[in-house]
């Protein structure tokens, strides 16, 4: 076998789709030095710049040929590492109804071709691809046929690269989030990329329990620690709403219709979660009490009320994602692009532990 490249210090490396570069929180940890990154909209490439001065952030759609070229001119002719997190959402799943041509007329399905293209041209030695779980089951058209995106890959790279998926979940790496996501990892067949190590597990109470409690509409003395503000019958509804249980349940001050109905819902809404367990996966409306599992545990009043009848705080998703209590943003970034931001991101936590693995 031949012998395993080595790098001195660090990795050079470019990151497309980068969002607001959350994954990229540790990569100084672990010796990588992203030099140029592709993100489509502007807020979230102005919160990236922010973050990462010293590396070329190319702000526009990856499938115009500029912005491509761009990207390619502002990285260095060979590349060490890539990193890119494709958006798929239209991409056909196994089992959906929609024809090829109907495929070939959305363009975000030809997204994950531009990375093709780029290790085409770069040839990095270590490639990251991550996405849903369901990245695995998408379909792509690809010579004449609807292939999966790992036998794509393995066509067009399998001769020169170790190509390895495999879903993880930050949960055991360190996270106190159980969130899912697919990993594909690519080296070159002469380098070496060993599995993550596992990290003790933490819950929502190790990373969130000692922050101040907070009301709807409070803010504390804690840099991101301050609560939205909710409807008067959100907050009440809440206030009688156990740690961990739905007010969907509640025998009394249950969620109602304007006509004073009760909601038929599902019992992950208007759900506080739990101190002792992980937090469940941040969604993108993680502003919303009415949402998928965001509201805070709370704490027992003697009153028999609940405290804390709100969503997350900025800082609480922050922590609960495994970002640091200074993450590095500019303090007038806005409250909603932040938690939309995290409700899309991979814990970098995780990222750390698969990159960390890289034969350097």
């Amino acid at each position: 076998m031949p012998k395993a490249k080595s790098y001195k210090n660090s990795l050079t490396g470019a990151s497309l789709f980068a969002s607001a570069g959350i994954d990229e929180q540790y990569f100084k940890d672990v010796g990588i030095n992203i030099v140029a990154a592709n993100e489509l909209l502007s807020e979230r490439a102005k919160l990236y710049q922010a973050q990462y001065p010293n590396s070329k952030m190319i702000c526009g759609n990856i499938l115009d040929k500029n912005i491509f070229n761009a990207i390619i001119e502002a990285t260095l002719k060979k590349l060490d590492f890539l990193i890119a997190s494709p958006p798929c959402q239209g991409m056909s799943i196994a089992g959906k109804n929609r024809t090829l041509e109907q495929m070939l007329a959305d363009e975000r399905n030809f997204l994950v071709f531009k990375i093709i293209d780029f290790i085409k041209i770069k040839d990095p030695d270590f490639v990251l691809i991550e996405n849903v779980p369901t990245f695995f089951k998408i379909e792509l058209p690809f010579q004449d046929k609807m292939m999966k995106i790992i036998d794509i890959l393995q066509i067009l790279h399998g001769d020169n690269y170790l190509i390895k998926p495999e879903v993880f979940d930050a949960f055991e790496y360190g996270v106190a989030q159980r969130r899912t996501r697919a990993i594909i990892k690519m080296h070159k067949k002469e380098t070496t990329w060993g599995e993550p190590q596992k990290l003790q597990q933490v819950t929502v109470r190790d990373v969130i329990g000692d922050l101040p409690s907070l009301e709807a509409g409070e803010s504390s003395d804690v840099k991101w620690h301050f609560a939205r503000k909710h409807s008067k019958k959100h907050i009440e509804w809440m206030r009688y709403t156990p740690t961990g249980k739905s007010a969907i349940d509640n025998p009394v001050h249950y969620p109602v219709k304007a006509d004073g109905s009760r909601i038929n819902s599902y019992n992950t809404t208007y759900r506080r979660i739990k101190w002792d367990e992980p937090a469940p996966t941040i969604t993108i409306r993680n502003d919303a009490i009415s949402s998928q599992l965001n509201v805070h545990p709370g704490r027992l009043k003697p009153d028999g009320t609940y405290s804390d009848a709100r969503v997350l705080t900025p800082l609480e998703l922050m922590l609960l994602s495994s970002l640091p209590s200074n993450w590095n943003i500019p303090d007038d970034t806005p409250e909603l692009l932040i938690r939309k931001c995290i409700g899309e991101c991979i814990p970098p936590l995780l990222i750390k532990q698969i990159v960390s693995q890289i034969n350097k």
